[in-house]
């Protein structure tokens, strides 16, 4: 019995060594596995950040140069304001030179006549020369009207040009974008 006892012990111990055996070896290959698993993990997740922060960066500099080209499009409009409002203040300084001469060109032609008025010896010659004074009057405001009111025109077209120009470029470059 004790020969048959050992054989049987002999052969338990052997199962156990050979059950022990196994279950290090699974447990080795979970470990191995579970570090694998981790190091796969640890690749996406950096990969996943590299592209996040490519993604962040790239989205950053779109702003920085979305922001410098409305920049630059802002001064274009002052300076376009600015160039339209120096044309307006040029043209309107000539408008009143005109409007002045004119003005000065009429009330002279008031005093010669009212020096012709005083020299009439009847009252039909100050009838005409009253009749063709206002002939002559409306006609001359008429003539200095149309040409004030061409002159006003083409300084209006002048002034906005600039601004007409930025507005087209706005349509043009932004317009495009959406």
């Amino acid at each position: 019995m004790s020969a048959s006892k050992t054989k049987a012990a002999a052969a338990a111990a052997t199962e156990t060594a050979s059950t022990i055996e196994t279950a290090a070896e699974v447990s080795v290959k979970n470990f191995e596995k579970s570090i694998a698993a981790m190091r796969d993990g640890i690749e996406k997740a950096t990969k996943g950040l590299e592209n996040s922060q490519a993604k962040l960066k790239e989205g950053v500099e779109k702003a920085v140069k979305t922001s410098e080209e409305l920049l630059s499009f802002s001064q274009g409009n002052v300076e376009a304001f600015i160039k339209a409002t120096q044309i307006y203040v040029s043209g309107m300084q000539d408008l009143s030179k005109q409007f002045a001469a004119s003005s000065k060109s009429s009330l002279e032609e008031s005093v010669a006549f009212g020096k012709s008025l005083m020299g009439v010896k009847s009252v039909k010659e100050a009838v005409d020369l009253h009749t063709g004074f206002t002939k002559s009057s409306i006609e001359k405001v008429v003539s200095e009207s149309n040409k004030l009111t061409d002159a006003t025109v083409k300084l209006a077209e002048q002034a906005i040009a600039p601004i007409t120009a930025r507005i087209s470029l706005a349509v043009e470059t932004f317009g495009k974008s959406y």
